[in-house]
């Protein structure tokens, strides 16, 4: 009886052909294979070349790749950050005729990172609490549409730098599902429950190989997701009640979830019988305050604290700089264009693959207020994009695809040349140590 191969796609890509499915995954070719940092997993995955792209190939059965395939696909559509969905591949069978394991194909998210890959020799207390307050935002996003995990954990989880801070993302979702009318609170608590349990077990498993710094407490640092998830949750969530007199609390609120991030999609307000005190709840909460307005004013599509950040220097910009008054509109044009296109474009190219554009503009304003305090005054910013290139990005890894070998130097006359470029174009009056 004859067997055919049997691909599932969510996009034509014709490469999908071309990867040798008729071999085992684990006996796959350096041409097909990318180097790329994975985390623990119950299955095989290895990273492979696509038409260009990376992609992640994991090996499991076809029921379980077909449903994964599936709850991936919804959450996209939910706009929940997770890995994205690109082929099933089923029916596979060696040259001799004998099965082989179905595979899930994810496209690889760019510039991100399991968490054993996001420290070099041990991991710092504030970098793993980091991580964990990233897990829970996460986990609380997903909750709130509906999706409960099952299997959460820090290897089940990329995460990507966000000015400061980390952005998580859902990678396996083999687990998962999906309940139309919410999770109840037991549902909750089980995610929860899971949550702590793996993250101790991932903190222990790097103490008993010397890979986390001394002094470290792996319970406590786990116990950090419970305390993070319930204050972000009882946030988006909790009842508020207060005199019908004191309506500026609706307000209050609704500042109180933008400044966390989040915007109230609908808000359940009501009144008792005799008119004296009111009760609101928000009911429908949408992720991404800050980077929904950074997007609409700039077209830059960048992780929530970025955006936070981007916005703040505009909003500096916009108090010190711009001439074009309270238009947000323009004021953002020009912002963008005399003040994050210019710092952006003096990296050079064989760096541009060390961290993502918007990381690379907070890093270079953190830089700049360090240097400026170590001196007691403003350093020209094309002093501290030179000083920012040669001292902290040329030492970074390599963090949107392949983690290779650290890029050679480049001059420094370079780097000036193209900041001296930049300030060529600009009024001149205008002084480049008030632009960011």
């Amino acid at each position: 009886m004859a067997h055919s191969l049997t691909i599932t796609a969510s996009s034509v890509d014709a490469g999908l052909l071309a990867l040798p499915w008729s071999t085992p995954l684990d006996e796959w070719g350096n041409d097909t294979i990318v180097s790329l940092p994975k985390g623990l997993s119950r299955h095989l995955v290895r990273f492979a070349d696509l038409s260009g792209r990376v992609v992640a190939v994991k090996e499991t059965t076809g029921e379980m790749a077909r449903r994964e395939y599936d709850m991936l696909g919804s959450l996209g559509r939910l706009d929940v950050p997770c890995v994205e969905r690109v082929a099933v591949i089923d029916g596979r069978r060696t040259p001799k005729g004998d099965p082989l394991p179905a595979a899930l194909v994810t496209a690889h998210l760019k510039f991100s990172l399991p968490y054993r890959a996001l420290f070099t020799q041990v991991l710092r207390p504030d970098t793993a609490g980091r991580l964990v307050d990233a897990l829970a935002a996460l986990l609380v996003r997903l909750h709130t549409v509906g999706f409960f995990w099952g299997d959460v954990s820090l290897s089940n989880t990329l995460f990507r730098r966000d000015a400061g801070a980390f952005a998580a993302y859902l990678v396996d979702a083999e687990t998962g599902e999906l309940h139309e009318n919410g999770l109840t609170r037991g549902q909750r608590e089980h995610d929860l429950d899971v949550a702590r349990t793996n993250i101790a077990g991932e903190i222990m498993d790097l103490e008993a190989g010397g890979r986390l710094e001394g002094g470290v407490d792996a319970v406590a640092i786990a116990d950090g997701i419970m305390s993070s998830y319930r204050s972000l949750w009882a946030a988006l969530t909790d009842k508020e009640t207060f005199a019908a007199g004191e309506a500026w609390h609706i307000t209050e609120r609704v500042k109180r979830l933008n400044d966390l991030g989040f915007d109230i999609g609908e808000m359940s307000i009501r009144t008792t019988p005799d008119g004296t005190t009111v009760s609101i709840q928000p009911k429908v909460v949408d992720a991404g305050h800050h980077q929904r307005r950074l997007l609409r004013l700039t077209g830059l599509d960048v992780e929530e604290n970025q955006a936070r950040r981007l916005l703040n220097d505009m909003d500096e910009f916009r108090a010190r700089v711009s001439r074009l008054g309270s238009d947000e509109e323009m004021v953002a044009h020009e912002w963008l264009t005399r003040v994050f296109e210019p710092v952006v474009k003096a990296i050079p190219w064989d760096l541009r693959a060390k961290l993502e554009p918007a990381e690379v503009f907070h890093q270079v304003l953190e830089h700049r207020w360090y240097m400026s305090q170590a001196r007691g005054q403003s350093v020209p910013i094309a002093e501290v994009v030179s000083s920012y290139i040669d001292d902290v990005l040329r030492h970074r890894r390599d963090e949107a695809t392949v983690m290779g070998p650290p890029t050679e130097t480049m001059a420094i006359p370079v780097i000036t040349s193209a900041i001296s470029t930049i300030d060529d174009d600009e009024d001149e009056d205008v002084d480049w140590r008030d632009l960011v």
